[in-house]
């Protein structure tokens, strides 16, 4: 099934997402290929799909750093005055995302993650946070450029959310608790945890509502946490204390910025070339035990 954009070539249908779509489209006067984001809306109920969309596509317009997907044009089509869907004209990322990708040895995880950190670093430098740092927001190309996609959940430093945004198993504490500003060390927490899972294979115990009670939410305050180290041999105690300082439920315990993380990823891929171990990614649940 294909739909019509003024001034684009439909093609091909590339991907899914809460209610939208990802196309292939093409420039009908330069044939410069693009991806096109459609979201459909039914009724009022999806308006959150809707605004996420648009926040998606503010953010994305602004970013000017080559690990950030950019967008460059958004469209409202409606009908009978109602507004029925959106088309978000992006940059076109062909790859896979961590989640769906193979094991990586030690060299291109570590370099993945710092790339990670450097798009992040520069977006922090907008004044933003991307808040939603998973391994389906972070794309490799066939090239073998690192993307990092999906500014839905993105929003000012400091800012407040009247709703709990997030992925649960990469989720911060503060994303959860209520009236807590987000900052940089809420992406910190993210990416924390988005490496605990494809250095272990397992997801970090994150906080998130056991219950909801009069007043506000009630957390969950056992959590048990497995070292990285202890669940694959072949991880350095470095890499290992960086992605638990990460992961720290007092964001004044995680590392103070992105330049850190850099810093301390390239130590422990120090200490791993200079011992030769051999670190497969866990993506698919190969872990050396």
């Amino acid at each position: 099934m294909t739909f019509r954009v003024p001034g684009y070539s439909v093609y091909e249908r590339l991907g899914t997402g809460a209610r939208s779509t990802i196309w292939l489209v093409a420039d009908q006067r330069t044939g410069e290929q693009f991806a096109l984001k459609r979201v459909t809306r039914k009724d009022s109920q999806e308006d959150r799909y809707i605004e996420q969309a648009i926040n998606d596509y503010e953010v994305s317009r602004q970013v000017n750093h080559p690990v950030l997907r950019r967008s460059f044009e958004l469209r409202r089509v409606r009908r009978f005055l109602q507004l029925r869907e959106l088309h978000i004209i992006m940059e076109l990322v062909e790859g896979q995302t961590l989640e769906d990708i193979g094991p990586m040895k030690a060299h291109r995880m570590l370099s993945i993650f710092m790339r990670v950190a450097e798009g992040l670093d520069a977006l922090h430098q907008m004044n933003y946070v991307h808040t939603d740092i998973k391994p389906n927001n972070i794309m490799v190309t066939d090239t073998g450029e690192v993307k990092v996609i999906d500014f839905g959940q993105s929003c000012p430093i400091g800012h407040v959310k009247n709703r709990i945004q997030g992925t649960p198993d990469y989720i911060a504490p503060e994303q959860v608790e209520k009236g807590v500003p987000l900052t940089q060390k809420t992406d910190v927490f993210n990416l924390g945890a988005t490496m605990y899972w494809a250095i272990t294979g397992r997801s970090f115990p994150t906080v998130m509502p056991s219950s909801k009670r009069r007043g506000g939410i009630e957390l969950k305050t056992s959590r048990e946490v497995v070292l990285p180290e202890d669940l694959n041999r072949n991880v350095p105690t470095a890499l290992s204390r960086l992605v638990m300082d990460c992961c720290e439920a007092n964001p004044k315990d995680r590392p103070s910025d992105m330049q850190e993380i850099i810093r301390r990823l390239g130590v422990a891929q120090h200490i791993m070339d200079k011992n030769g171990l051999t670190l497969t990614g866990a993506s698919i649940g190969l872990i050396n035990t």
